[in-house]
């Protein structure tokens, strides 16, 4: 799987794919598994901008019930209930809490919001909250893998929660998901189309430098190479650039009004210790919803919701990192809060559809596929989706592909195990089948469970791939071996430093980057890509900037992070 610079010169494509987010990734897989020959080409690695800075929920989405968008909800629930099948070595099971404040609260703003009127819902009572999770279970129903919610009065409220405010009577528990990793998820729906199709290819770092009737001439960033090729379609998935691309392409189109959403990874115990493996979804005195969860031994934060015309500029900042804070420090008076307990924090753009309200709260979560013509190629604009039901919308748009080309569909994707998933052990199973993986590569267990936890069932090939030759922990990160970067940089279509750091691994969100450990994984990966000292000394600045501008990291808060 090491990245191949092999000439596709003049070569034929089905379809090409502008975008390798999830949009892109998921359709890859798609079109590969119905045997089409599918290029898929991105601007930087797979799975960047906003299919790396989610809120990392695989979830139905309770509050699209108050607009109305019955079957948003139901398509979402579906998607979650078959993606805790399909994935289960990175999407898990997320219990969910909504604090409640009154008895009656919000039921005339619901009834206008429902009925398409403008107004804030600050507060949502026992009363809207039951009927709310009735629906969602309903609507849940189909490939059920989860209870059903319940509710909690009084004293148990105190004594489940004793530092949430005490303006808090009751709480509302329902079961939603998290994806641990779906920038891994995002690669694994890559790996998968190739070993789908031969006629499948992907180029990463990559632009479109002319088109005409699919005739299209690419040039790779980092190599200068320029490639010809030749595609009867083009989707664009291009995000948050949908109309960058669009205009590369020579068409004209204003289709995305994006919103910026911004994270933040939180180290703070007694928080953690309290949330006790659930996710607090809470609304907030401006209307907007907010959430806190546990994440990687820290506490995940979200979410901001801000209009952004220049997607490439968009980082969180201090005065959305401040209103984070104080919107869980209303919630949990009990606690102190401070920006000295963020480790991390992250960004991206959301590639809502143009529109003209003001409240970007406002805007529809659902996606939209939009049909022009470049010449005579067919170009498909995908706008809008979420990874929840990314697989949903390749599916629909793998069809229309497909009605295009006049082609027909040969297999379903929706039982089709991802990646890492393939395989998976059922819980009863799970101890047994590591115990296998250790002894069969000769790992202590611990290190077996581990590098499950981290792959799936991928941890095969990279145990096995380990122990080719002896190995060694990292000086700077003993939780990773010399041979497991190896494995990832080799295998997995790592390019540059900030791919294997930010993306194919989560060393970056877990707070455990410090720029040892960036000087330390770039010489590790130098030999395999080629690079000579000076692109490797480039490469360790260029990831520890990114670290630092674009995350919020510094040396002394990733030390106490791991500490």
């Amino acid at each position: 799987m090491t990245y191949s610079a092999k000439q596709i010169d003049s070569a034929h494509f089905d379809v090409t794919i502008i975008g390798a987010g999830i949009n892109g990734v998921g359709l890859f897989r798609e079109l590969a598994l119905q045997g089409l020959n599918v290029l898929l080409i991105d601007k930087g690695d797979i799975c960047t901008g906003a299919s790396a800075a989610p809120s990392r929920l695989i979830h139905g989405g309770i509050k699209y019930l108050e607009t109305g968008e019955f079957r948003l909800v139901a398509q979402s629930t579906l998607e979650r209930n078959l993606l805790l099948r399909n994935a289960p070595h990175v999407v898990k099971p997320l219990p969910t809490i909504i604090p409640i404040h009154s008895w009656f609260g919000g039921i005339l703003p619901s009834i206008k919001r429902f009925c398409g009127l403008k107004t804030k819902l600050a507060d949502r009572g026992i009363a809207i909250t039951e009927v709310g999770m009735q629906i969602y279970d309903y609507l849940g129903r189909r490939a059920r893998v989860m209870p059903r919610h319940t509710l909690s009065f009084g004293r148990s409220v105190r004594r489940d929660w004793p530092h949430m405010t005490r303006k808090v009577i009751a709480t509302g528990r329902y079961y939603d998901a998290a994806i641990t990793q779906p920038e891994r998820l995002g690669f694994e729906c890559v790996e998968d189309a190739l070993r789908l199709s031969l006629g499948c290819a992907v180029r990463t770092y990559t632009r479109v430098t002319s088109f005409h009737e699919g005739a299209m001439t690419l040039r790779d960033d980092i190599t200068g190479q320029v490639e010809h090729v030749h595609t009867d379609l083009v989707v664009n998935a291009g995000g948050a650039w949908i109309d960058q691309v669009n205009a590369e392409i020579g068409l004209s189109t204003r289709y995305i009004g994006g919103t910026k959403g911004s994270h933040l990874v939180m180290r703070h115990p007694e928080l953690l210790r309290e949330l006790n493996g659930q996710m607090v979804y809470f609304g907030t005195a401006d209307g907007r919803i907010c959430l806190a969860y546990p994440f990687m031994n820290h506490v995940l934060i979200g979410s901001t919701d801000i209009p952004c015309k220049d997607a490439d500029k968009a980082i969180c900042s201090q005065e959305e990192q401040s209103y984070m804070l104080a919107m869980l420090q209303g919630l949990f008076p009990g606690f102190r809060f401070s920006d000295s307990d963020v480790v991390y924090r992250y960004c991206g753009v959301r590639p809502l559809p143009a529109t003209r309200t003001d409240d970007p709260g406002e805007i529809s979560r659902d996606h939209i596929i939009h049909t022009d013509y470049a010449g005579t190629t067919p170009v498909l604009s995908l706008v809008g989706g979420k990874w929840t039901t990314f697989r949903g919308l390749a599916e629909e748009t793998a069809d229309k592909v497909l009605g295009l080309l006049h082609r027909k569909r040969t297999r379903s994707s929706r039982e089709r195990a991802i990646g890492g998933g393939v395989g998976y052990p059922g819980q009863k199973s799970r101890n047994a089948y590591i115990r296998h993986l250790a002894e069969m590569q000769g790992l202590p267990l611990a290190r077996a469970t581990l590098l499950f936890e981290r792959y799936g069932t991928t941890a095969e090939r990279v145990a096995a791939f380990c122990a080719r030759t002896p190995d060694q922990a990292l000086t700077s990160l003993p939780d990773y071996t010399r041979n497991e970067i190896q494995y990832l940089t080799k295998e997995e279509l790592v390019r540059k430093a900030a791919d294997l750091l930010f993306r194919r691994t989560p060393i970056a969100l877990s707070g455990e980057i410090s720029r040892a450990v960036v000087e330390e994984v770039c010489a590790i990966m130098a030999p395999a890509l080629g690079w000579t000292e000076a692109i490797c000394a480039s490469e360790i600045d260029s990831a520890w900037r990114i670290a630092v501008e674009q995350h919020g990291v510094s040396d002394s808060t990733a030390g106490d992070a791991a500490s």
